[in-house]
């Protein structure tokens, strides 16, 4: 499984990020695109510390949870945390500048030291951090073609 933290995937991610245009068309869903990035900002945020939601419960425990997201593959119109819907309209630079400048700060992180938890899946190491932030920016850069 890829991670944040692997060869290059912090800036691939951020070179994709920055391909996006305030007017990028999505491919699947109901996001646009400001609203992807201010998302996908909120689980960055969440894996920094500087954000906790509300737990979703799903009568699953949280180890198991944790191990289907990161290993089964995600279709489009995946469950959404419930206070990870955006459906206001953000400012499409300042949540794009957002999303570079914490890319880079969760790949300066130390794998191996100690990290939030999570409102989804409890506990987690860096490496699941890693893991989780990779697939998930990847999973709504894919939705919008970059």
């Amino acid at each position: 499984m890829a991670m944040v933290h692997e060869g290059g995937m912090a800036e691939s991610l951020k070179k994709r990020v920055q391909s996006l245009r305030p007017d990028s068309d999505r491919k699947w869903g109901k996001m646009t695109v400001d609203q992807m990035l201010c998302h996908v900002n909120l689980v960055l945020a969440e894996a920094l510390g500087e954000y906790s939601g509300a737990r979703s419960v799903r009568g699953i425990p949280q180890g198991l949870l944790l191990w289907l997201v990161l290993t089964i593959p995600w279709g489009k119109g995946a469950p959404t945390r419930p206070d990870m819907v955006v459906r206001e309209r953000h400012d499409f630079a300042k949540e794009q500048k957002r999303c570079l400048e914490m890319i880079d700060r969760v790949a300066a992180l130390p794998l191996n030291g100690t990290w939030p938890s999570s409102a989804n899946f409890g506990t987690m190491s860096g490496t699941n951090w890693s893991r989780l932030l990779a697939k998930h920016t990847n999973h709504h850069l894919r939705q919008f073609g970059a």
